[in-house]
């Protein structure tokens, strides 16, 4: 693995990623929406390009044929926030997807290694269970779970080895979105009352650098046709984590349990095992959750 095209390259997983890869001796064409990038900063080995893949027709205009051996894609459009719901976008996202499957293959890329997410299979389980009535937050990841399928029969039909790491819950400092780890600790600066659920439901956080080296040791030595759970390789209860970050940030706080309805699905902890990734791949995690909110917390408090 010589030369790889990043695209989402300038996004909080993506920008960490390509940094990972530089840091390998890895030279990166790092593809983005952008006209210029926010995250990112030039170095040498990086080359960025400004690419919308919604018209993959441009990937070609920004990659040269037969120069690289990988294609890693991050670019997915309303990953946060209120557009996780807009069936429209995801299935816009998901169809990017498999055409960046047959860029890549037409580019001479061997190797296709997509994001994928943990909330594919929430999605699963959520729609075969009688009865059951999913919300419209579980949009964003029947998308990925439909890049997914359609993805692998795609890869297999034309010739290139598919690679599918999953992530659990990414999270660390340059994190800018609404999500679990950054709306607490951002509560917990503010110091406003920390109310949560019974916080029973099985759960999982990786710092953002473990996530980088993982999507790295994956693209090296993953197994072709294989997904990978992406996670600290100790997944618990919530209620755990919360009282860990609780703990490592505000000592004198008093987390609230039971206070929020839980409302989502409740996975089993073998979803989480990351060994198939540590066996395949030597990937070893090495950020404690309570070392990676600390370090958030302080960045939180450092831009304010």
């Amino acid at each position: 693995m010589k030369n790889v095209i990043i695209t989402g390259a300038d996004g909080f997983v993506g920008s960490n990623t390509v940094e990972y890869f530089l840091s390998q001796g890895v030279q990166v064409l790092a593809l983005d929406i952008g006209e210029h990038p926010r995250r990112l900063t030039p170095r040498e080995g990086l080359t960025y390009r400004s690419c919308n893949i919604f018209d993959t027709e441009k990937l070609f205009e920004v990659a040269e044929k037969g120069v690289y051996d990988t294609f890693i894609h991050f670019a997915w459009m309303g990953s946060a926030g209120n557009e996780r719901t807009d069936y429209q976008l995801q299935m816009k996202n998901a169809l990017a997807c498999v055409e960046c499957v047959k860029a890549a293959k037409e580019l001479g890329c061997s190797r296709f290694v997509c994001a994928g997410s943990i909330m594919e299979y929430e999605v699963e389980a959520a729609l075969h269970t009688q009865g059951s009535k999913p919300g419209m937050a579980y949009i964003y990841g029947m998308g990925k779970h439909i890049a997914h399928a359609m993805s692998k029969s795609v890869a297999a039909a034309i010739g290139i080895d598919l690679l599918w790491p999953m992530i659990t819950n990414a999270y660390g400092v340059g994190e800018f979105s609404p999500r679990f780890v950054n709306s607490t600790l951002r509560k917990i600066i503010n110091g406003e009352p920390l109310q949560f659920t019974a916080a029973t439901q099985n759960y999982d956080f990786v710092y953002i650098t473990d996530v980088a080296k993982a999507f790295y040791c994956v693209a090296k030595d993953g197994k072709p046709f294989y997904e990978y759970m992406i996670g600290s390789g100790n997944a618990r209860p919530l209620k755990e984590f919360i009282l860990e970050m609780q703990q490592a940030c505000a000592p004198d706080a008093k987390p609230l349990f039971g206070d929020v309805p839980f409302t989502g699905t409740n996975m089993p902890l073998d979803v989480f095992d990351i060994s198939d990734l540590k066996n395949d791949t030597g990937f070893v995690p090495s950020i404690s959750f309570g070392e990676g909110c600390q370090k958030t917390m302080d960045w939180l408090k450092e831009i304010g």
